[in-house]
């Protein structure tokens, strides 16, 4: 690298934004080449060694030569945007069309190559993004046995939390969060279905924003459930987390979701940056429900965070509930279970006569004849999943269907923030993304604070459908105001 940069602080790197990253490079201080290589030395470093993270799954072979061509491009033309030239790596359900595999974590699939890429790899390398590798996760995207550990997949191992591997690594974009927290990559994507971006980010001190079902489409990407289905960036800060939403987002012909985003998303969140947000903004708080029953050491992190949030302007206002859902009578994971034979029977249909699965039937016979290997944990969730039909014609999936809409929506959030005038809802955690995931609506995990042991604790604001500007100016306000972020201790 040179000189000039090398005088600047060691950890100016993983503390910078793109934005101010982006400086550098144009000034000539920086290149894509040496960004990149420094995520792999981190990676060489602290994936299977040392710490032994093991959050990335899969190196891009072409990284290097993608970066170093970037370089070349931005000295000829100017750069194509603000990815350009920005590492980022990918939940290993996301498929490229390149040299790396496209997985979910399963050795089913350990020898998939995707024939295209989905169409969020396709919008980062039109950016200008280098796509690193891919990211380990909680296999079949945490829905294959009620005992699978958090970040754990046949194919990858166990991903850690490089705050203390004694903590929760969240799931299922384990890999991704982890990977961003510990300076492998400076963004990541991960997919979300119920908690599976906001979970990881909370536990490994990094921003996740689950966005809107419909802003980002999900063609490409191994599905669960495409009530629920969405991609969403992960990050060091809101700044960055917020220019790859906009990146992301866009109608695409093959998710038809994603024309309910026009004129409702932007191509552009930036703007929406305001450190002011939370000044006069309306926080609901269901305490009883989310705040008290945290562990002791969770529920002072909690407890500051609302404290801070009032000092910066806002008004908190104690909700008894959300939704009637958060009753246990009537919460439930049936769409879930009757939507992953659906939608992963459809995809594993298409794929190449050489794979040896096209079904869910074919993926457990699989895991049933490389037991050794592929059943850690059992497969109860799958074997459950495919005694239903694939057909969605069950009465109790059609019910639970058009319940959870009415229970997390029109009997719940809508109800809620429209009765008190809320601007977000507020959660600790993931502790509350099982409704907001009923609902489509989005979430952004901020960086909260450390319980006296050391353990992350992640802030969650979240809205009604396609609130992400009004999220997004309350999620960077707050972390302006606090600046919980701070990077792990590793060699």
């Amino acid at each position: 690298m040179r000189e000039s940069y090398k005088l600047r602080n060691e950890d100016w790197l993983e503390r910078a934004t793109i934005l101010e990253i982006q400086k550098v490079m144009n000034n000539g201080e920086l290149s894509s080449l040496q960004l990149v290589s420094r995520c792999l030395e981190y990676i060489a470093k602290n994936n299977h060694a040392s710490a032994n993270l093991d959050a990335v799954l899969e190196v891009n072979p072409e990284a290097l030569q993608i970066a170093e061509a970037l370089d070349a491009e931005r000295k000829l033309k100017g750069m194509r945007g603000l990815l350009h030239g920005i590492p980022v790596l990918l939940k290993d359900n996301i498929g490229t069309a390149d040299l790396m595999h496209t997985s979910a974590g399963s050795l089913a699939l350990a020898d998939h190559y995707a024939e295209e890429d989905a169409t969020v790899a396709l919008k980062l390398r039109k950016a200008g993004a280098v796509i690193l590798g891919k990211a380990n996760m909680t296999e079949w995207a945490n829905f294959m046995s009620m005992s699978m550990k958090n970040g754990y997949s046949s194919r990858g191992g166990q991903v850690l939390n490089p705050y203390g591997s004694h903590f929760d690594v969240g799931g299922s974009s384990s890999g991704s969060a982890v990977a961003v927290s510990a300076h492998f990559s400076t963004l990541a994507i991960g997919t979300e279905t119920s908690g599976s971006i906001l979970s990881p980010a909370s536990q490994n001190n990094v921003v996740g924003i689950k966005p809107t079902v419909g802003l980002i489409s999900r063609a490409g990407i191994i599905p669960l459930s495409h009530s629920q289905d969405t991609a969403g960036p992960i990050a060091r800060s809101v700044t960055d987390a917020v220019i790859l939403l906009g990146a992301l987002t866009g109608q695409d012909q093959k998710d038809r979701i994603t024309q309910t985003s026009i004129e409702r998303g932007y191509r552009d969140y930036t703007s929406f940056l305001n450190a002011n947000a939370l000044h006069g903004a309306r926080i609901g708080v269901a305490r009883t429900l989310y705040i008290d029953i945290l562990p002791e050491p969770q529920r002072k992190v909690m407890d500051k965070a609302i404290e801070d949030i009032r000092d910066a302007g806002a008004t908190i206002v104690e909700l008894e509930s959300i939704s009637p859902m958060e009753s246990d009578q009537t919460w439930d994971y049936n769409v879930l279970r009757y939507e992953f034979k659906s939608d992963l029977n459809a995809y594993l249909s298409k794929l190449p006569s050489t794979s040896p699965v096209h079904s869910l039937s074919d993926v457990i016979r699989f895991n049933e004849e490389n037991q050794d290997r592929a059943l850690k944990y059992g497969q109860d969730i799958l074997i459950e999943s495919d005694k239903t039909s694939g057909t969605l014609t069950e009465p109790e999936y059609i019910e639970s269907r058009l319940r959870d809409l009415q229970l997390s929506r029109t009997r719940g959030i809508d109800v809620v923030m429209a009765e008190h005038q809320l601007d977000a809802l507020l959660f600790p955690n993931s502790n509350g993304a099982g409704v907001s995931a009923k609902a489509g609506y989005p979430s952004i995990a901020v960086p909260g604070g450390f319980t006296e042991e050391g353990q992350p604790v992640g802030v969650v604001f979240s809205g009604l459908a396609y609130s992400e500007p009004s999220l997004i100016g309350l999620a960077y306000a707050y972390e302006q105001a606090t600046k919980h972020r701070k990077p792990p201790e590793l060699t």
